[in-house]
């Protein structure tokens, strides 16, 4: 399933997304399906007329994995882990598709990192690699953005990756895939930057959330982002980056100066 988050000017509803690209529906569900079965409520509404917000906002954290392909490793200058690097990113950070991406004064460097971002589904601590697909709800898109000056000079990943807006997730969240070996692109304005497959990462998404899961708690609604191929590089205001994901859809959102 396609399970979007989405309003048409009254409150958010969440909905399955169905149909052929270009006539699809969402046809809308009771509550929060993260939390109780898949309920249709019997209303429709095209997705056309609809808007779509982020598919989950974490009720506590997203996780981010540093450097989990050998090759953004290479270009950022340093080699690959031994370890996944993981850093913490507030929930405020979230935005959806189409969402503005707001460039924080104080920042010159602001960067792209098309990521596959996995959606936990129930509490899970200590989780076996064999056991990850029963505490996985499902994927999306995600766009790790980075103030890469404040990289530089914190030192530590909090601000860089954390500030509002940086984490964009959508279009919907796609449950009952097999993501170990899909195609994943970013674009600048329409131009290919990045271009990898998921199964080039260096921790697979069994070994990331059995690792975090190690160190954390996680609770439904919980993202954890699984890294970037190479390709990333700097925008400007104005420009529009998609991050597109084999089997689940188009992330878009445009870049701008407050």
């Amino acid at each position: 399933m396609r399970i979007a988050r989405y309003t048409t000017g009254e409150d958010p509803a969440y909905g399955i997304v169905e149909g052929e690209p270009g006539r699809e529906v969402i046809a809308q569900v009771q509550g929060d399906p993260l939390y109780q079965p898949v309920v249709l409520t019997g209303e429709t509404v095209p997705l056309e007329d609809a808007r779509l917000l982020a598919p989950v906002i974490p009720r506590s954290k997203v996780i981010g994995i540093g450097r989990n392909y050998a090759d953004h490793a290479r270009e950022m200058g340093g080699e690959a882990p031994e370890q996944p690097m993981m850093f913490l990113v507030p929930n405020t950070a979230v935005v959806g598709p189409g969402d503005p991406i707001v460039m924080p004064s104080g920042s010159e460097e602001i960067s792209y990192e098309g990521e596959l971002a996995v959606v936990i589904g129930r509490i899970a601590k200590d989780v076996p690699r064999e056991r990850v697909p029963e505490v996985v709800y499902g994927y999306t898109c995600a766009n790790d953005v980075t103030a890469r000056d404040w990289q530089r000079g914190d030192g530590q990943w909090a601000r860089a990756k954390g500030f509002d807006t940086s984490k964009p997730l959508g279009p919907w969240i796609s449950t009952d895939l097999d993501v170990s070996d899909l195609r994943i692109q970013s674009r600048i304005d329409g131009e290919t930057r990045q271009d990898g497959r998921t199964a080039d990462m260096i921790f697979d998404v069994e070994t990331l959330v059995s690792y975090v899961s190690a160190a954390f708690t996680l609770l439904p609604g919980d993202v954890i982002l699984t890294g970037t191929p190479a390709g990333v590089g700097l925008v400007e205001p104005g420009q529009r980056v998609d991050v597109e994901i084999e089997g689940i859809g188009t992330l878009t959102n445009t870049f701008v100066r407050r």
